[in-house]
């Protein structure tokens, strides 16, 4: 029954949700939800941005790039890591680039720099591996960052708070407090917003300066835009010394001067036309001065300072620079019949010709050459390159292709395949050249739209598939699917409109307009589909259908019956019945239903067939003293007589009496008091302590009590036998007699004679010890003998108080 109990339980419950997701599916209250939480948004923004607006006296114009940033942290599945392609939730740890301000997972950038690193690092074997400090770079703008860089820890925006709690009431990621970044390019200020995503604006600061040119008086301007041009000449000297600058008041140098001038070249031959601000130039004729040997003329093209010595004059070698000659500079230098021995181009033979003008020859020498990978030898000429044939197996730099170039040295170049791997966004594939590890992020937008298209947003390839269409302020342009012309204004959605809510109107058979709202497309659950084979099969969810319902009964009230126009017939008037029923007490409890007319019920007071049958118990009033309900139920006439038992205790309580309640309901006070009595003694006690001698009755006992005691004189010597009512009213006393007395007076003289022995026996004490004390001061018997006792003889009263006494007390003990 448990397991019976829980399982419809469970399958009420999946019926109750699966019937709210699909009224949620298809009414408008997600547009309500939408617009909390960009009321919640705006809220935020203006938080966030309160402290830079209040500078800028509510100016926020140049916050648009960095709203943009931050409405991306609040859109679902705006923010995407494009290492992972996944979305950036706000309880997961973040890191961003300082260069570009994208978004990646910590973990994911942690491995990316990881494999980075590995990466350039692989390749090297020189001496200095391991000791460089190669960069890494960001994964969208290739920023680069070095190893120490490498984000360990997960800190907000701004970079104060590590591990940032998540606040619903704040930007993603942000700690809440204000950024306090440096403003780029550095103007001495800080940031002024509250922690947040992207480039910090502009500074908003107001700050005194003057122009460029620095003739205008200083103005009061915006930091950001602290550069300004009065618009006045500049008046600046030019480089050329001549002229001044024309332009208008400008930042930094003042450009070239652009006028023409007639000037020399360098040598001073020629003048020509040409810009002011470039005033040294060189012509094409030779300067042909005559040298100091006077035999030849200078060479050298336009030139300034002078010519120079003779570059024939002073001591020259022979071609093969082994003999050296000093002739006139008219004079060519012989050669000297030696060998050349110059090193041919092969860097391995000399020429062996004889001192020569002019380049060597090439070298013809044959010998056994070893190619280019080192696999093959043979014999060939010196100047001829050796090259095999055999195809390099090394697999280059991508750790995927074959080099496959012939006689390769070992040095492979890299692989010039394209990657063609597919990208983490499915749509592409990778453009670069073969390589190892993971490809770069997909640098593809999509644009996703909404239904009618007029809202965009973009996202990184890949995403469009799991995120969520923006949210269109467009009205739904679709046309309605009721009878109605119109249909109710709502925003542009996916999937089917709303259900229409505008009233029906449409014309019912009595000639009124359908006041209810339209139902042409009422969501219908759909019973008798398929019915579970037992309870081990899972309940599917239900199925719901649109359909059209009818309309309604017309409910127009007419106005000679307050009944609706549907149904103007004889009616009910909601009341009780009020005919008499069959048992004469009550009467039919029914709303007002119609009667079958008989002899009976002709007068409209007494109750039908079709009134209700009376079901309640006798209610009339019992006896006086009887308990009991009657036996009947709800019955015209008397009731009968009660025969039932009563159960009852008798007025001591000790007994339990049984007694017909008809007798006892009718009987008299004195009747009553025999029936209850059990005709035993009574248990109670009197004041005086001894049991009642009455029988069992009701009221307090009797005071007389006759009970006899005994009663003692004052030493309790004297007794006598006396009714106990006497001594509790005081009438009877019993005094003491002489006897009595006489041993009074010889008890008091026995105590007055202990007293007296008693304080002698206490003088002959302390006589004995002050006796011992004066002896132990006098010396006798110092540490050698014991102390004498001292006996104390008893007196004749300590020797015959016992024989004395005894009498005494027996005689006190008789007395009692």
């Amino acid at each position: 029954l448990s397991s019976q109990k829980k399982f419809d339980e469970i399958k009420k419950a999946n019926q109750a949700a699966a019937k709210k997701l699909v009224e949620d599916q298809f009414s408008s209250s997600s547009e309500d939800d939408d617009e909390d939480a960009e009321i919640k948004q705006g809220k935020i923004l203006a938080k966030t941005f309160t402290v830079y607006t209040s500078q800028t006296d509510g100016d926020a114009s140049e916050l648009e790039r960095t709203r943009q940033y931050v409405n991306e942290a609040f859109q679902s599945g705006a923010m995407t890591c494009l290492i992972c392609i996944a979305s950036v939730k706000r309880n997961q740890a973040v890191w961003s680039c300082c260069g570009c301000f994208c978004i990646f997972h910590l973990v994911c950038i942690q491995k990316w720099a990881k494999d980075s690193l590995f990466l350039v690092s692989s390749p090297l074997t020189d001496d200095d591996f391991g000791k460089k400090d190669y960069p890494w770079p960001c994964p969208k703008c290739r920023f680069e960052y070095k190893r120490s860089e490498t984000p360990s820890r997960y800190y907000c925006y701004c970079g104060k708070v590590e591990n940032p709690a998540v606040d619903p009431w704040l930007v993603p990621h942000s700690c809440g407090q204000i950024c306090e970044r440096e403003f780029k390019p550095s103007c001495g200020h800080k940031c002024l917003l509250l922690c947040h995503p992207g480039p910090c604006p502009p500074c908003p600061k107001m700050v005194t300066t003057t122009c460029h040119c620095k003739k205008a008086k200083p103005v009061p301007r915006r930091c950001s835009a602290k550069e300004w041009s009065c618009r006045l000449p500049c008046g600046r000297t030019l480089l050329c010394g001549q002229h001044t600058c024309e332009n208008s008041c400008h930042a930094g140098d003042c450009q070239p001067c652009p006028r023409v001038s007639k000037q020399r070249c360098i040598c001073g031959r020629q003048t020509a036309e040409r810009l002011c601000a470039s005033p040294q130039w060189q012509c094409d004729q030779v300067c042909g001065k005559p040298l100091p040997c006077g035999n030849h003329t200078c060479e050298q093209v336009c030139h300034a300072g002078p010519c120079g010595d003779c570059p024939r004059s002073g001591k020259r070698s022979c071609p093969c620079e082994k003999s050296k000659f000093t002739l006139p500079c008219t004079e060519d230098v012989p050669t000297c019949g030696d060998s050349c021995d110059k090193v041919l181009e092969c860097g391995i033979h000399k020429c062996s010709q004889r001192c020569h003008r002019g380049p060597c020859e090439i070298c013809r020498q044959e010998v056994e050459k070893q190619c280019r990978c080192g696999k093959h030898t043979k014999r060939m000429p010196c100047h001829k390159p050796y090259l095999c044939e055999t195809k390099c197996t090394k697999i280059r730099d991508c750790q995927k292709h074959q080099c496959r170039r012939k006689c390769c040295p070992g040095n492979c170049p890299p692989c010039d395949q394209v990657c063609g791997r597919t990208l983490g966004c499915r749509n592409h594939k990778c453009p670069s050249g073969c390589h190892r590890g993971s490809c770069n992020p997909c640098p593809e937008t999509v644009d996703v739209k909404c239904n009618c298209g007029k809202t965009v947003i973009k996202v990184p390839c890949g995403r469009e598939r799991t995120i969520k269409p923006p949210k269109c302020k467009q009205l739904c342009s679709r046309p309605p699917t009721c009878h109605h012309s119109t249909q109710e204004k709502h925003y542009c959605h996916f999937g089917r409109c709303p259900p229409c809510r505008q009233p029906c109107q449409k014309a019912l058979t009595c000639g009124h307009l359908c006041p209810v709202s339209c139902h042409d497309e009422a969501l219908v659950k759909q019973t008798g589909v398929h019915q579970s084979a037992g309870p081990w099969e899972q309940p599917s969810e239900p199925a719901f259908i649109r359909t059209a319902l009818p309309c309604p009964p017309c409910e127009v009230p007419i106005p000679v019956s307050p009944l609706p126009c549907h149904s103007a017939n004889p009616y009910s008037c909601k009341r009780f019945c009020g005919r008499l029923l069959d048992c004469q007490n009550h009467t039919c409890m029914k709303e007002c239903h119609h009667v079958t007319k008989s002899n009976g019920s002709a007068d409209g007071k007494k109750a039908g067939p079709e009134c209700s049958q009376c079901e309640e118990e006798c209610t009339k009033p019992r006896p006086s003293g009887c308990p009991h309900r009657c036996v009947l139920p709800c019955h015209p006439g008397d009731c009968p007589s009660c025969l039932q038992m009563l159960k009852i205790k008798c007025h001591c309580k000790l007994s339990v009496l049984y007694i017909e309640c008809l007798k006892l309901t009718c009987a008299d006070l004195e009747e009553k008091e025999l029936l209850i009595s059990c005709k035993n003694q009574c248990p109670k006690e009197l004041p005086c302590g001894h049991r009642c001698k009455e029988i069992c009755h009701s009221g307090s006992c009797p005071l007389n009590c006759s009970q006899k005691v005994k009663l003692r004189c004052l030493c309790k010597r004297l007794k006598k036998e006396i009714q106990c009512s006497k001594i509790q009213e005081g009438q009877v006393s019993l005094e003491c007699d002489a006897l009595c007395k006489e041993m009074k007076r010889k008890a008091s003289e026995i105590k007055e004679a202990e007293a007296k022995a008693a304080i002698e026996e206490e003088k002959r004490r302390q006589q004995a010890e002050l006796e011992a004390f004066e002896n132990r001061l006098k010396g006798r018997r110092k540490n050698k003998r014991r102390k004498d006792e001292v006996e104390v003889e008893q007196s004749s009263w300590q020797k015959y108080k016992n024989i004395i006494m005894l009498p005494v007390f027996g005689v006190a003990v008789v007395m009692v």
